[in-house]
């Protein structure tokens, strides 16, 4: 039986891709490995978004295969977004690579390497040194309903959450991001096949779900109807609220255009939703946020945040910032931390402005120099991990609802679990009884980003 080994790199849009591609190996009679030295196929998946994401992944397979030089049979590939952007020049790059698939056609990954691991296998039978090395596929072309194919999962037992892809691409032309290139134009499935999806999701005991869309609350827009008032999205929330099985529900990641009243209603009569969300701000500074196209103000963007916060009280917000951007003055910079500090978010992604190539911002006068950038870094990241601490530490001595993953990555002798605010918890319990259960933790420490605690737990 042939394996399978699949390394991700980027975001739970990744993770999720990757995830439906294991699947259509498994069913194809392959094994997933976690070991890329027993593999007899071998993918990335990676994003674009930014440059240290797509550096590591060429790095990880010029390494794999310089590692496996003497299993000639291998097939090797790189699939999604960076895949999508560089296309044939990736064979240039990285010598000995079989196969690029872009971000619409995931569904013709084992299609491709099935067919070139084949011939390898038939083709070493007859000669062990002949091994068909110069057979490749690149295919990224775009191909309607490609949304429609992620929708299938590995089962795991005591799956306490799962990803669902509720759309595919992006409308909007933010200068620094290359996602409109590489996953196309937005795409929604229809909502009867997301609830079917997570129907059968909660059937096998999953109690979470995060719904992904590249902008999750612009789901459907141009395809379904508003009803009563209700976006797309809004009716959506309410579809999965109402799967018996499923306790939380998640989302990410939303944009300010598109976050109207009804979803911020939905805060108040939908107790599922969980009380996080992500909200990319990217920066305090209105002049800053027109060169980076991002149609809203900075007031307004705080107006959306004082409004969830009074939807939901004790909501957590957590936001990605760059920092950097081409034109950035002291005085934007300051906008940034002025407005960090006045809603207070839980947590912050910090990111460096990096160039990526075909997007407006690449070609801006006023680049900074990277010292300044990372001084930037440094500063607006100790501001997000004093209030983070600040947030963590208040919750010291209460009782949180957590939801067990099972071991923790660091400590598999301990349990790790997660807040309805997505704080994370680190407890002690049975693996084998805990994992995917719901259960309260009495909070006693924190180190600043991780909570510990005890289980509360009956008899």
């Amino acid at each position: 039986m042939p394996k399978v080994y699949v390394k991700t790199y980027g975001c739970q849009m990744n993770e999720r891709d990757s995830e439906q591609v294991a699947k259509m190996f498994t069913e194809g009679g392959y094994t997933v490995t976690t070991d890329e030295r027993e593999a007899d196929a071998v993918l990335i998946n990676t994003c674009s978004v930014r440059d240290q994401a797509e550096q590591k992944a060429l790095g990880k397979m010029g390494t794999m295969i310089h590692a496996g030089r003497d299993r000639k049979h291998v097939v090797y590939g790189f699939m999604g977004c960076m895949a999508q952007s560089r296309g044939e020049e990736l064979f240039k790059t990285v010598p000995n690579l079989d196969v690029v698939v872009g971000t619409q056609k995931y569904h013709k990954v084992f299609e491709y390497v099935d067919n070139i691991l084949t011939r390898r296998l038939e083709a070493r039978m007859d000669d062990p040194q002949y091994s068909l090395r110069g057979t490749s596929v690149c295919d990224t072309a775009a191909e309607e309903g490609s949304q429609n194919t992620i929708r299938d999962h590995v089962p795991k037992a005591r799956e306490a959450s799962s990803f669902v892809s509720i759309m595919q691409g992006c409308n909007m032309r933010c200068s620094f991001c290359i996602v409109p290139d590489t996953r196309g134009k937005e795409r929604g499935r229809p909502i009867a096949d997301i609830v079917a999806e997570v129907r059968h999701l909660a059937a096998h005991g999953v109690k979470e779900v995060t719904l992904l869309g590249q902008i999750v609350n612009l789901y459907g827009r141009t395809e379904f109807p508003k009803v009563d008032g209700k976006s797309p999205f809004v009716q959506l929330l309410e579809a999965v609220h109402e799967i018996e099985g499923i306790e939380r529900i998640r989302f990410t990641s939303p944009h300010p255009i598109g976050y109207r009243d009804d979803l911020i209603a939905a805060f108040t009569y939908l107790p599922k939703l969980c009380s996080h969300i992500h909200f990319p701000m990217q920066s305090g500074s209105d002049s800053i946020l027109k060169v980076m196209r991002r149609p809203y103000k900075n007031e307004k963007f705080v107006e959306i945040c004082e409004k969830m916060k009074a939807a939901r009280p004790g909501i957590a917000i957590t936001t990605d910032i760059i920092v950097g951007f081409p034109g950035e003055t002291e005085e934007d910079f300051q906008a940034t931390i002025d407005t960090v500090e006045r809603l207070k978010f839980d947590n912050a992604f910090v990111f460096r402005y990096s160039k990526r190539r075909n997007t407006p911002a690449a070609e801006m006068e006023g680049q900074l120099e990277e010292s300044v950038k990372e001084e930037r870094n440094q500063r607006l990241l100790a501001v997000v991990d004093r209030l983070a601490i600040a947030s963590n530490a208040a919750i010291i001595g209460t009782r949180q609802r957590v939801l067990c993953e099972g071991p923790s990555k660091n400590n598999a002798a301990r349990l790790t679990g997660r807040t309805t605010q997505n704080k994370i918890v680190i407890f002690d319990g049975d693996p084998d009884r805990l994992t995917g259960q719901m259960l309260d933790v009495l909070i006693e420490q924190s180190t600043g980003f991780t909570l510990f605690g005890t289980a509360c737990l009956e008899g």
